[in-house]
């Protein structure tokens, strides 16, 4: 998809629609009178990351691990220290604003917060229809006003609800609205930033359900779907991959990530994912991790995971594991798998 001559092309498979290769993301750390920089938070360290067309990819991880980070840096909403961002065959790690602008029209985000990610100022059908307007999409009022009405209806709003504001509506029609917009440029790729973690069970649920059927409508829509709870990836992803400290520790399916789980990091996370049975509770192994997660400001040597893992080895802090192919495409970060 080259939509501008300054757009340089890349390899990338046809089953592909993103490609992140050994990225770093790096934020300064300034304190004092004088800012004086004092360190460096390394967010993302090293993460390679495909995404396939119509797929959904589950990124996993503790608070801070940096899965959001991950998700804006492949939109470039925040720019790469190092590594490259290709999408749809081009490469816009580099790219400047005005070449950058036609391709962004084919990606999207979906906040955690859909209060706070709606302007209040501002009607649901205005904000519905911005990215229309600023992509020119439309050819008269009429048809602006067609497609609006025919995203409320896509996502299960009701199109004489347009002229409303955000507080006028509930939790979850708010983020109805914030989806609506995201589909507003037909998007192949929707990064969805914890889309759940705001709502009640309930909802949760309608709100997967709704993105499972506009991905199943819309043919090749992907997703990258951020979240910290293990349940809800498993019901909406295809694949998983699992972030501790800024690195992919495990990626595979989400069936062998929840009944083979690999990595020692991974194991835990299933291990506490309480289960509504109380005898199966109560027999079932569980995963201790002692001590608190490393700084990113000052990451362990080696498999920055060693501090915590009840199967450290002494090579563990001495040589950091590259994530590989154990069989299946299921790939894991640590030397003693």
């Amino acid at each position: 998809m080259n939509e501008s001559c300054d757009a340089p092309a890349c390899a990338l498979p046809e089953e592909d629609v993103l490609a992140m290769t050994d990225i770093h993301v790096e934020f300064p750390v300034f304190r004092g009178i004088a800012k004086r920089k004092v360190g460096t938070v390394k967010a993302v360290d090293g993460v390679t990351l495909r995404v396939k067309r119509g797929e959904t990819l589950g990124l996993v991880g503790e608070s801070g691990c940096g899965k959001t980070t991950l998700g804006r840096a492949a939109l470039r909403l925040y720019e790469p220290t190092s590594g490259s961002v290709c999408f749809e065959g081009t490469d816009i790690t580099h790219l400047k604003d005005r070449a950058l602008r036609p391709i962004r029209r084919h990606m999207a985000l979906i906040f955690q917060d859909p209060s706070g990610s709606l302007d209040p100022r501002k009607s649901a059908g205005h904000i519905v229809g911005e990215p229309l307007r600023i992509h020119k999409l439309t050819s008269s009022k009429a048809d602006y006003e067609r497609r609006v009405e025919e995203l409320f209806s896509l996502v299960g709003l009701d199109p004489c609800m347009m002229d409303r504001v955000p507080h006028e509506f509930s939790g979850g029609q708010r983020q109805r609205i914030g989806i609506a917009r995201a589909l507003a440029c037909d998007p192949s790729l929707i990064i969805c930033d914890e889309p759940v973690s705001a709502l009640d069970v309930s909802m949760q649920a309608q709100i997967m359900n709704l993105l499972k059927d506009l991905q199943a409508g819309l043919g090749n829509l992907a997703y990258v779907f951020v979240a910290h709870d293990l349940s809800v990836v498993r019901h909406v992803s295809d694949r998983v991959a699992v972030m501790y400290l800024g690195r992919i520790v495990e990626l595979t399916s989400s069936a062998d990530l929840y009944h083979d789980p690999r990595h020692p990091y991974t194991q835990a996370l299933l291990a506490a994912v309480p289960i509504p049975d109380p005898y199966v509770e109560q027999d079932r192994d569980r995963i201790y991790l002692e001590g608190e997660i490393p700084s990113p400001l000052d990451p362990p040597t080696g498999c920055t995971f060693h501090p915590r893992c009840p199967r450290a080895i002494p090579a563990c802090s001495e040589e950091a594991p590259e994530l590989r192919d154990i069989g299946g495409g299921h790939e894991v970060s640590c030397l003693r798998v």
